[in-house]
């Protein structure tokens, strides 16, 4: 069985409250992957998801959180904040060493297949790829495939 990090934008858009038909189509299928494919997969996330729930000030924070208290939690450790740096001083990621460089970091670490995500611009990008790969090569990084829900559904 494949394993999958879940990050942060999936429970916020399994409960986006937005009606617009693009939001309303990432709700859908993030909500398709979690109760259709989720048990086909080993599902972790971090303290680093938890923590970005925690922090912010959004609709629907204790059910996004609810939503992920079954799934395990990858440690977080001084190797990963390493890693952190690297992709930040290599500008493959922005600088915030709790958001996407940390994410990407712990599911190289703990070579996860997949990085379930939304977030487009700085994880499920195309263009990133490449990048991300040579980074994780000269770290002797496995590279998890960066993926949005609607890429691991029977759709």
């Amino acid at each position: 069985m494949k394993s999958v990090y879940i990050e942060t934008t999936i429970p916020s858009f399994y409960h986006e409250t937005r009606e617009e038909a693009m939001f309303s189509a990432m709700r859908q299928w993030t909500r398709e992957w979690w109760m259709e494919e989720r048990q086909s997969y080993h599902c972790f996330t971090s303290d680093a998801v938890i923590h970005e729930i925690e922090s912010g000030h959004h609709p629907e924070k204790m059910s996004k959180l609810g939503l992920l208290e079954n799934v395990a939690l990858l440690d977080i450790t001084w190797e990963i904040e390493e890693i952190v740096e690297v992709y930040i001083s290599n500008y493959l990621m922005p600088k915030d060493e709790l958001g996407d460089a940390l994410h990407l970091a712990i599911a190289s670490y703990h070579k996860i297949d997949f990085l379930l995500t939304w977030n487009c611009k700085h994880l499920a990008n195309a263009n990133k790829r490449d990048h991300i790969r040579r980074i994780n090569e000269r770290l002797k990084l496995f590279t998890p495939e960066l993926v949005t829900p609607l890429e691991l559904t029977g759709v």
